[in-house]
């Protein structure tokens, strides 16, 4: 199954490297800042028909087009482009994130960076992986030596919250703070040690699915903002390396 993950995730990531910094019109998904290209469309299209070819009864669970049989036994959550914003302007931070759940459980995720070449494998029970090689956590103990990544939602303008509020408060209380533009990859960023630690709040699940697994899988914590475990439904992520997850939770609080 993960073989044909990674299958689809490299066909998806094909369509990206041939129009990157090329797409020329974008549609809009109620907001401005929520676009979606050709691209898009295309992608998922291609990792749905080579799911489905594989496993044919298999549920899915899609950001374009919504789900087909997601009460199966067995279902693909995708997003055939995480960080369409990002593409659309030819900035290389954008990936293919896939994971597969049985009852509700993530099994294995696959997250691909083309521009990067970065390959993000994960399996339950059997390790977390970036192009092959075996990865780590960061070892950080401290939330102030801390590089964290976060993002805002679409919704910001029109509602900002707390998104704001949280970000003054990381960026005065930890050494840095990101704002890349790409879930996906900033989980799997914490999983494999790059950042200590990331927030983020108005997620799907499938922004979220394959990089809690490569970060659960290495021992981290993924949580919501009350420090509950964290599962794909859930609209508010606070992940870390586990060090510092408490220090992030009396910010977040």
């Amino acid at each position: 199954m993960l073989e044909i993950a990674v299958t689809a995730a490299k066909k998806a990531a094909y369509m990206h490297k041939k129009y990157y910094r090329k797409i020329k019109s974008v549609t809009h998904k109620g907001t401005s800042n929520n676009i979606v290209t050709k691209v898009d469309i295309m992608s998922e299209r291609i990792i749905k028909e080579t799911l489905k070819s594989a496993f044919p009864s298999h549920g899915f669970i899609c950001e374009e087009n919504g789900t087909e049989n997601e009460d199966n036994e067995f279902r693909w959550i995708i997003d055939p482009l995480d960080g369409t914003v990002n593409y659309a302007h030819g900035f290389p931070l954008f990936c293919v994130s896939i994971a597969l759940q049985k009852n509700g459980v993530t099994q294995l995720g696959v997250v691909y960076a083309p521009v990067l070449e970065e390959l993000f494998t994960v399996e339950a029970g059997k390790g977390a992986w970036l192009n092959g090689r075996k990865t780590a956590l960061s070892k950080t103990k401290t939330l102030e030596n801390s590089l964290i990544a976060t993002g805002f939602p679409y919704s910001l303008k029109q509602k900002p919250g707390d998104n704001y509020r949280h970000f003054n408060k990381f960026c005065k209380r930890s050494q840095a703070v990101r704002r890349a533009g790409s879930a996906a990859l900033d989980l799997c960023y914490v999983g494999c040690g790059v950042y200590d630690g990331f927030f983020e709040q108005e997620l799907y699940a499938w922004d979220t699915a394959a990089g809690v697994l490569f970060i659960e899988e290495n021992k981290g914590k993924v949580t919501d903002y009350t420090g509950k475990k964290f599962d794909v439904s859930m609209k508010r992520i606070a992940a870390s390396n586990g060090k510092i997850h408490g220090e992030m939770l009396g910010l977040l609080a």
